[in-house]
């Protein structure tokens, strides 16, 4: 049976509850795998080796702890699952401060990706229910077709939010008005107005899923370990 690792760093654990949020479907899968670590859902201290280890949150790189975690989980996890924006590419706490009174200091946080090197990487701020369980799905199949796209996402750091959609795509006249990024916007932060997007930055929360989706912006060509064995 497949072993898989769930780590939490940086981050607020809607991943997991999104993932939670699957009701039956979690049920299923939890019968296909064996959970080895989950800080919410398993009863282990250490991480163990595992075929795969998901991770949620940011490192915090002023964080020693966090740091040797990211360090850990990439030697023990045969194949490295960033689940979530904050994972992912940063996301919002990239705008951050870390520390507590009466010693404020600034924290630095940075995506996982940024950190190690990962095999996958799930956009979404959380990543939908459905998303989740098709990513493992595919993962204990096997599906690289289907794993492809979150393959180069691992490989791309740079695409985070509606502001990169417009550097990358509206300002470079690559824009074709589909309208996919405005119908992936979770939080409807994207309108098309005269068959262009416009980008409200209040209600933008760096999630990714638009620079996904969108069929215009290259991603390097990612190299997920699956494709290894």
């Amino acid at each position: 049976m497949v072993t898989v690792a769930y780590v939490q760093l940086s981050g607020c654990c809607g991943c997991l509850i999104s993932l939670s949020d699957t009701y039956e479907k979690l049920i299923d899968i939890l019968n296909s795998i064996d959970l080895v670590y989950c800080q919410t859902l398993a009863d282990a201290r250490e991480i163990p080796n595992a075929d795969i280890i998901m991770v949620e949150g940011a490192v915090c790189l002023d964080d020693h702890h966090a740091m040797e975690v990211a360090k850990e989980v990439r030697e023990k996890g045969k194949i490295l699952v960033a689940l979530g924006a904050c994972s992912a590419i940063g996301g919002i706490t990239r705008f951050c401060k870390g520390g507590q009174m009466p010693k404020p200091v600034q924290g630095s946080f940075s995506a996982l990706s940024e950190v190690v090197k990962c095999d996958l990487a799930v956009p979404g701020c959380p990543p939908s229910p459905e998303l989740i369980v098709n990513v493992i799905i595919a993962v204990l199949n096997g599906d690289m077709e289907y794993l492809s796209p979150f393959a180069k996402y691992a490989e791309s750091t740079s695409t985070s939010c509606g502001c990169d959609l417009i550097t990358n795509v509206i300002n470079k006249s690559l824009c074709m008005g589909c309208g996919v990024c405005t119908s992936s916007c979770p939080t409807r932060a994207i309108e098309m107005i005269e068959g262009r997007p416009l980008v409200s930055s209040e209600l933008c929360i760096k999630c990714g899923v638009c620079s996904f989706q969108c069929p215009r912006i290259e991603l390097p060509k990612g190299v997920c370990q699956l494709d290894e064995e």
